[in-house]
C-alpha cells in the first residue's frame, strides 16, 4: 500500500470522526468465531443515557456480503432502507435512542434502548412483512435496565485514542473483505530530531527481526529524521494494538514518533 494511500484512509476516517462527533460515534472490529465483527457505537450514552430499561435489538440478513461476512457494496443501500424503516416504525410507539451497530457474518444488527415495549413487536413484525417480506429478520426484546449490554457487549475493552486509530484502519481494511487472518508485511513510520536517536532505534528494532526499509530526509519537519520498517505479523485486533503500543513507547523513549501503519488488504478468498 502506498504512503498516499494510506494518508488518504487516515482523512477519510478524520472526516467520518467529524461528522460523527456531535454524538461521540466511533467504531471498531473484534474477533469472533466465525471472523470479524464491526460495531459501531454512540460513546455519549456513557455518561448520559436516558432512562430506557428496555433492550431491542433488531437484524437483517442483507443479500449480498464479502466472503469476510461484510457487505458487499450494492447491499448498503438494502441495510440503509431497513434502518430507516426500522427507526420509523420504532418512533412510532415508543420513546428510544439508538445505541450502536452491529455488522456480522451477512447480518446487520440495530440496536436500541427503549422506554416501552408494548405492541413494539406486533409493529415492527408488520412492518417487516409489508416491507422486506421474504427476508430473514430477528427482533430480540430483553430487560435491561442496567444496559449490560451496552456495557458488557457494545462498549469497547481497550478504549484509547491509539486503539481507535489502530481501530479505523482495521475497520477500513474489513469493508473491503479482509478477514484479517494470517502473518502479512506490515509497514511502520518514525520521526526523530536527530540521526543518533534515528540510528539508536533502528539498532532496537533490529533486535526485534524488523526489516530497516528505507530513511528519509524532510526538512520542513520538526521532526525530519524518518525510518520506515516492516516485519511479518499479525494484524488481528489485539495482536496489531499491543505492536502499535510497544512501538509508540519505544519511539518515545528515543523522543521520536511513532506515525502509524499499514499493510496491503488481503480479501478473503
Amino acid at each position: 500500500m502506498s504512503r498516499s494511500f494510506f494518508f488518504l484512509i487516515v482523512l477519510l476516517l478524520t472526516c467520518v470522526n467529524v461528522l460523527q462527533a456531535q454524538d461521540d460515534w466511533v467504531e471498531y472490529v473484534s474477533m469472533k468465531e466465525n471472523g470479524p465483527m464491526s460495531v459501531s457505537l454512540d460513546l455519549s450514552l456513557d455518561l448520559a443515557k436516558p432512562n430506557y430499561p428496555n433492550l431491542l435489538i433488531v437484524g437483517v440478513k442483507f443479500k449480498n456480503c464479502l466472503n469476510n461476512g461484510f457487505p458487499s457494496e450494492d447491499s448498503l443501500d438494502e441495510i440503509f432502507s431497513f434502518s430507516d424503516s426500522t427507526l420509523a416504525a420504532i418512533d412510532k410507539i415508543a420513546k428510544n435512542r439508538l445505541a450502536g451497530y452491529i455488522t456480522y457474518q451477512c447480518m446487520a444488527f440495530d440496536v436500541f434502548y427503549v422506554k416501552d415495549t408494548v405492541n413494539l413487536r406486533a409493529e415492527l413484525n408488520k412492518m417487516f412483512d409489508d416491507n422486506f417480506s421474504g427476508v430473514k429478520t430477528i427482533i430480540d426484546i430483553r430487560r435491561d435496565k442496567k444496559w449490560s449490554y451496552y456495557y458488557n457487549f457494545l462498549y469497547p475493552r481497550n478504549f484509547s485514542s491509539e486503539f481507535l486509530i489502530d481501530q479505523g484502519y482495521l475497520h477500513d481494511l474489513v469493508l473491503q473483505g479482509d478477514d484479517l487472518q494470517g502473518l502479512r508485511k506490515v509497514n511502520h513510520w518514525f520521526y526523530f530530531k536527530s540521526v543518533t536517536k534515528r540510528n539508536d532505534m533502528g539498532k532496537a528494532l533490529k533486535t526485534l527481526k524488523f526489516s530497516l526499509d528505507s530513511i528519509a530526509y524532510q526538512k520542513e519537519r520538526q521532526f525530519p529524521f524518518q525510518l520506515t520498517i516492516s516485519r511479518q505479523d499479525s494484524i488481528l485486533p489485539m495482536s496489531i494494538y499491543e505492536l502499535t503500543t510497544m512501538l509508540r513507547n519505544l519511539s518515545a523513549s528515543m523522543n521520536g514518533l511513532y506515525d502509524g501503519w499499514s499493510t496491503e488488504v488481503k480479501p478473503k478468498q
